[in-house]
C-alpha cells in the first residue's frame, strides 16, 4: 500500500471557554492535520497538537518537520511497513513528538482501514468504551463546585481538579466538592508540578476524607526525588504526568519506584506505538496507566481512546480535551454518552470514506 500523497492543514478551534492550569491560560488551540493518500484509494489521517510548555513545539515547528523530514521520507513508501517508517523518522523528530504522533496516527489509520477493523480492534480490542473524567481548570472554589454540578448534569461522574497554585484553596474546593456529592462523584487531582513535597503531603491529609482517588504531577517533573518522596507518604496513588515523555523516563520511574500510576498522553510520547512500549514497560511493573490528551481535535482524542479500548493496563481515560473546542470538524468520530466514550465502529480513527477538510 504505497503512500501516493501527503498533505498538512492547520486548523484553528476556539474554546467556547477559556480555562486557566498552574503556568497559563487557554483560549484556543491549533492543531495540524495530516492527510495521507495511498494507492488503493484508502485515506489516512493523523493531527499534531503541539504545546511549546510541554512537548517543545509549534505550529511552525510541526509545519517545518513535515516539509524537511516527513513529506520526502514517507512519500512512496509501504504504509504497511508501519514500524520501519516510524522506527526511521523517529531519531530525526527526536525533539518533534506531536509531529511523530501524527504520522503514527495518520499511518494506523491507514492499516487498520485497509485490515476494515477500528483501530482498537486491529490493536487487539480489550474494551469496547471506556469512561472519561472532565477536567475543570482553575477557577475560585464556588465556580468550581458550580461548574462541577454542570459536569454531573450532563452526566459525568468524574471530575478532575486542576490546582498547584495555591495549596489552601484547592483543598478548599476539593472539600467543598466531596462535602456537596458525598461519595456520588470520583474526584481527581491534578496539581501541574505547583506543590513543594511538603505541601502535597499537606494536601493530601487535608483532604483525605474527600474519597480523592489520585494526585497527578504534584512537583516539579525534574526532581524524581520529590515525585518519589510524593508517593512514599501518601497512600492514595500519585501520577507522573509531564515527568513521563519517553520510554526511557518509565523505565527510570518505575524501576526507582517514583511513582504509582503514569498518564500517557499520544502527542507528549510520539505516538500509539510508543505508547504500547511504554504501558508495557509499566505493566511489568506493576504499574497502571491512564491515558490523557492536550487540548485536541478529536481526530487526536480517537486516537487516544482506542488506544485505551485496547489495553488492560490502561484502567483511566481522561479524554476530554475536545469537548470545549468549537468547529472541530471530527466531532463525529466517536460518541459520548454519560462520561462515556464509545468508538463509532467504523475502520480506523472512524473517520468515513467521504470526509473532506
Amino acid at each position: 500500500m504505497k503512500i501516493t500523497h501527503l498533505e498538512i492543514f492547520a486548523r484553528s478551534m476556539p474554546l467556547m471557554e477559556p480555562y486557566t492550569i498552574a503556568y497559563e491560560t487557554i483560549d484556543r488551540c491549533v492543531n495540524m492535520i495530516l492527510r495521507l493518500e495511498s494507492d488503493s484509494g484508502i485515506l489516512g489521517w493523523g493531527c499534531a497538537a503541539p504545546d511549546l510548555a510541554v512537548t517543545g513545539e509549534t505550529i511552525h515547528s510541526v509545519e517545518t518537520a513535515f516539509n524537511d523530514v516527513i513529506f520526502p521520507y514517507l512519500k512512496g513508501q509501504n504504509a504497511l511497513m508501519h514500524t520501519r517508517l516510524i522506527n526511521h523518522l523517529g531519531p530525526h523528530l527526536k525533539t518533534r513528538p506531536a509531529a511523530l504522533a501524527m504520522v503514527d496516527m495518520a499511518l494506523y489509520d491507514l492499516v487498520s482501514k485497509r485490515a476494515r477493523l477500528p483501530l482498537f480492534q486491529y490493536l487487539g480490542g480489550y474494551r469496547t468504551s471506556i469512561p472519561t473524567s472532565i477536567t475543570i481548570g482553575i477557577l475560585p472554589p464556588d465556580k468550581t463546585l458550580q461548574k462541577v454540578l454542570e459536569y454531573v448534569n450532563d452526566g459525568f461522574r468524574i471530575v478532575k481538579i486542576k490546582g498547584g497554585n495555591n495549596v489552601e484553596e484547592d483543598i478548599e474546593k476539593v472539600n467543598l466538592i466531596a462535602d456537596r456529592f458525598q461519595g456520588k462523584i470520583e474526584i481527581r487531582f491534578d496539581a501541574n508540578q505547583g506543590y513543594s513535597v511538603e505541601e502535597a503531603v499537606y494536601f493530601y491529609k487535608s483532604t483525605k476524607d474527600s474519597g480523592l482517588t489520585l494526585l497527578e504531577q504534584p512537583t516539579d517533573r525534574k526532581n524524581d526525588e520529590f515525585l518519589k518522596q510524593v508517593s512514599r507518604k501518601v497512600p492514595i496513588p500519585v501520577m507522573a504526568d509531564e515527568s513521563l515523555m519517553t520510554l526511557k523516563d518509565v523505565f527510570r520511574l518505575t524501576r526507582r519506584d517514583c511513582t504509582d500510576m503514569i498518564n500517557i498522553k499520544i502527542m507528549k510520547v510520539g505516538g500509539i506505538g510508543e505508547a504500547m512500549h511504554i504501558n508495557s514497560v509499566a505493566r511489568a511493573a506493576g504499574v497502571e496507566a491512564m491515558v490523557g490528551c492536550m487540548d485536541e481535535s478529536a481526530l487526536g482524542i480517537s486516537a487516544g481512546l482506542h488506544f485505551s479500548l485496547s489495553r488492560p493496563n490502561v484502567i483511566y481515560a481522561d479524554l476530554d480535551g475536545h469537548l470545549d473546542l468549537m468547529e472541530d470538524p471530527f466531532s463525529k468520530l466517536f460518541e459520548l454518552r454519560k462520561g462515556v466514550l464509545y468508538p463509532n465502529n467504523q475502520s480506523g480513527l472512524g473517520v468515513e470514506t467521504t470526509f473532506k477538510m
